[in-house]
């Protein structure tokens, strides 16, 4: 399949040989090489899909996923389309949450930076299959947080009143019920205040510069400020309900007539009953997902308390904004209801979009692309042309190398030289495949939609110290 140029980083495969839609590529030049063909065969694969709607589309950070690529978007007519539980991915709700700090950098020195990463570790498991610290309390209130969200964690005194209006959605997703969950999912579930393994982390870091002077004021972000970030997701009950449904899918299509490309994008109708439960249960994890960072919010918060010796809200430690990056909405653009699946990309409203935090309506709400943990991440924000996107953006730098090749190319010398200056408390050897060279320039991933004037830079962060959990004890 030819890529067509359209614009400076705008790429085009024309709809035919299958494809009931365009496809659009949004990449500038320098991250063409890295392309990868099982990618596009993907995309191909998502516009090849019966209902498929306005056009496929693939974001800077694009790389090959399960199903729908990652940095992926599917838009699905909401009369005729399809649900895919692949297109979303297995980390429901995967997300980003960034926080400020009343301190400068100037006031965390490398002896205090190590107290803090001893006293988050102390309070947030990491690593694959790590239980919450929280179990004995939340358990009882489990079905009341996949069903109800942020509200319902907030309700019991795991964070400040104000912060649902600074996570996307409030931080609950409608329509949850934990009766479409399997037991197993059930059994997963006990993940709160976990970040997992991959590349989930929390990081500590500052504002190396302030970009766009009006909405940086409006996020409360300022030069050298400390800031925090959380990555993380639904965890194994994510994990769990994509792979329930994926298989249930991949049995119940051809009762449809639908003929899938792959497992991978296993779909069946959206109004069908199976459709539906897909739905409901995905909104559960996407609500574990809010609770699960909310959780980690509160235990960084005590974090800090235990090492300045000050209450967390004269630290500051508010939410700027916790956005979403594997998710289906239901969305209106252009007066058609739609589902987007976006996998590995974000929502980005423009000003005065009706969809943003009454707080931010007039610059349009924060969007976080955080980069690899040796490297920047930005705070932008999108314009009226993000339309043309869906109104969506990529969610980080995106894979450079596949895990496999990056534990067989980069060596733990190259990971220490690459992390100069940035504190990190594991063994590199762990975490060869997360190293900075295994991701693509974040500059360049940026630049991508910024140079199509879709987003705009509102400030830089610089990483000052890591946490990450191994994949494997």
């Amino acid at each position: 399949m030819c890529l067509k140029q359209i614009s400076h980083n705008i790429y085009k495969i024309p709809k035919g040989n299958g494809r009931n839609v365009d496809i659009y590529i949004y990449i500038k030049k320098e991250l063409l090489p890295f392309i990868e063909d099982d990618a596009i065969k993907q995309l191909a694969e998502a516009s090849s899909l019966p209902g498929v709607a306005v056009k496929v589309l693939a974001m800077p950070d694009l790389h090959t996923g399960f199903g729908l690529p990652i940095g992926g978007v599917m838009a699905m007519d909401n009369k005729n389309g399809l649900v895919s539980a692949g297109a979303v991915g297995m980390d429901i709700n995967c997300g980003v949450r960034l926080l400020r700090v009343n301190l400068g950098k100037e006031e965390l020195s490398p002896s205090t930076l190590k107290l803090l990463l001893k006293a988050i570790k102390k309070r947030v498991p990491l690593g694959i299959g790590k239980k919450s610290k929280h179990s004995e309390s939340l358990d009882k209130n489990f079905v009341n947080f996949i069903e109800k969200g942020l509200p319902a964690i907030i309700d019991l005194g795991f964070g400040r009143d104000e912060d649902p209006q600074y996570v996307e959605d409030r931080g609950f997703s409608p329509g949850a019920n934990a009766s479409n969950l399997s037991n197993k999912a059930f059994e997963r579930g006990n993940q709160l205040s976990t970040i997992g393994g991959g590349n989930h982390f929390i990081e500590i870091g500052y504002v190396e510069a302030i970009l766009n002077k009006e909405p940086s004021s409006l996020y409360g972000l300022q030069h050298n400020q400390i800031t925090v970030l959380i990555h993380t997701g639904s965890r194994g009950l994510g994990h769990q309900i994509c792979n329930d449904y994926t298989n249930l899918f991949n049995k119940k299509a051809s009762s449809y007539g639908i003929q899938l490309p792959s497992k991978g994008l296993a779909a069946v109708p959206i109004d069908s009953p199976e459709g539906n439960n897909y739905l409901s249960a995905m909104a559960c994890a996407a609500n574990f997902a809010y609770c699960n960072r909310q959780l980690i919010t509160y235990d960084v918060r005590k974090a800090f308390t235990e090492v300045f010796g000050k209450h967390d809200t004269s630290l500051g430690l508010e939410i700027v904004y916790d956005i979403a990056h594997n998710i289906a909405k239901f969305e209106e653009i252009d007066g058609r209801r739609l589902l987007i699946h976006r996998k590995g990309a974000v929502r980005a409203l423009p000003p005065e979009h009706l969809g943003n935090p009454k707080v931010y309506r007039k610059y349009g709400h924060p969007v976080i692309i955080p980069g690899s943990m040796g490297d920047s991440s930005y705070v932008v924000t999108a314009t009226s042309k993000i339309k043309d996107t869906l109104y969506s953006a990529n969610h980080g730098a995106g894979r450079l190398l596949s895990r496999r090749a990056a534990r067989q190319k980069i060596t733990p010398d190259m990971f220490r030289e690459r992390m100069q200056g940035v504190l990190f408390s594991e063994e590199p050897n762990h975490f060869l495949d997360e190293s900075p060279h295994a991701y693509k320039n974040i500059d360049h991933v940026v630049d991508s939609l910024v140079e199509e004037s879709f987003i705009t830079k509102v400030a830089k962060l610089k990483p000052l110290a890591v946490l990450k959990g191994k994949d494997v004890d």
